[in-house]
């Protein structure tokens, strides 16, 4: 994973998983990249976005163009979150819980980067039914979405 901040705009960039995928057609196989990336501002706004090409730093270029266009307002308590809510996304389910201060972010490698780059310091997880990293990070936003006073899309 790795995590870089923009000046300016103090935005949190993660790469949470980079995959090589191979095309087969009849002259052999054609090689591509898809990276996971996480963005945030790390005071309630969080976006993610999936980038493709034949290199790996052009999908990861792809990739924080397109989570900056799909950003979302997470609504935050304090440093935690207001209530419990289970955000599901194909098999993948994710239980959000927020948690006393002083607790940090209880949370596996896909869910946490979520939530520090939305700027939540305590808080509970618990990932269940699937680890593929893809369907947990889009349940997670999934399930801050369906916090009180969360918006769909930040502007």
């Amino acid at each position: 994973m790795e995590q870089k901040r923009r000046e300016g705009q103090e935005l949190i960039e993660r790469v949470i998983s980079i995959n090589r995928v191979t095309k087969v057609t009849k002259g052999g196989k054609k090689m591509a990249f898809s990276a996971l990336i996480v963005l945030g501002d790390t005071k309630g706004k969080v976006g993610y976005a999936l980038g493709k090409a034949s290199e790996v730093a052009e999908a990861i270029r792809k990739g924080l163009y397109a989570a900056k266009k799909n950003c979302i307002r997470v609504n935050l308590s304090g440093t935690t979150i207001p209530h419990e809510v289970i955000g599901h996304y194909g098999a993948a389910k994710v239980l959000l819980k927020p948690a006393a201060e002083g607790t940090g972010v209880i949370a596996a490698g896909s869910v946490r980067a979520v939530c520090e780059a939305a700027g939540i310091k305590d808080i509970l997880t618990k990932c269940l039914n699937s680890n593929n990293p893809i369907n947990v990070v889009k349940a997670t936003i999934e399930g801050l979405q369906q916090l009180k006073g969360s918006t769909p899309r930040a502007s």
